[in-house]
């Protein structure tokens, strides 16, 4: 017989259901133990590339309409030395939706991601780009009721092309990248590049999903994620 993990139980529950549920325990312990490993493990990276482009990018100068270029390096405040920057698709192309269309994906991430931005800017810099118009980006950002999180347009760059974060038809593509600074120079230190890597049979490459709660709450239902639903701008 199974040692218990501990003594809690819930109204109802079959010893059947303790024993599946202790299972499961042991398994979510054990992805506990993973997860540590593997945020130990990336946080240990040596630095990569030093990044050549002082990339330009386009913001809302908080006038009007106004817009003013920030320089990556100017993404920098003093005193934190990291920038966690997500690629927002906002031409998916092959996604079927009109040009310079916001991706739900995304933004369902960024819903989630703006709440959050005033505790993630305790500890590091934070900023979300898209290569639309920064006039289209804030339009978009309106609608949504987003307020905290730094949104630029790499529309006048190099940026998308250099970082992997649209395809060589220019389709836009979500990922995230994590830059530093050291010694007075930004080193690109990490992407999420499970975009890239194959994926098991059936398996979604989940590549953004560690920023996106949706996924982690259907993850613990009966109903999970469910096979050909995805996110929508308006739901009717």
């Amino acid at each position: 017989m199974q040692e218990p993990l501990h003594s809690v139980r819930f109204p109802g529950e079959s010893d059947a259901y303790r024993r599946a549920r202790n299972d499961l325990l042991e398994s979510e312990i054990g992805l506990r133990r993973q997860i540590e490993a593997v945020a130990a493990q990336r946080r240990s990276l040596p630095l990569g590339g030093a990044v050549a482009t002082d990339y330009p990018f386009e913001e809302s100068s908080g006038e009007g309409d106004g817009t003013r270029t920030v320089r990556l390096s100017e993404l920098f405040e003093d005193g934190k030395d990291t920038l966690f920057l997500y690629s927002f698709m906002f031409n998916p192309g092959a996604s079927g939706l009109p040009l310079e269309a916001a991706c739900p994906h995304c933004t369902s991430i960024i819903d989630a991601v703006d709440g959050e931005a005033p505790h993630i800017c305790q500890r590091v810099n934070l900023a979300v780009s898209a290569k639309a118009p920064i006039q289209r980006v804030r339009e978009h950002a309106r609608s949504r009721g987003w307020r905290n999180v730094r949104l630029l347009s790499s529309a006048n760059t190099t940026y998308n092309h250099d970082y992997h974060t649209e395809s060589s038809d220019a389709k836009q593509d979500p990922i995230a990248t994590v830059f530093v600074r050291r010694d007075g120079r930004i080193h690109h230190f990490w992407s999420s590049e499970l975009a890239f890597a194959p994926t098991d049979p059936g398996q979604h490459p989940r590549h953004v999903d560690f920023i996106w709660p949706l996924w982690h709450v259907l993850d613990h239902t009966p109903e999970g994620r469910g096979s050909d639903w995805g996110p929508r701008l308006e739901y009717h």
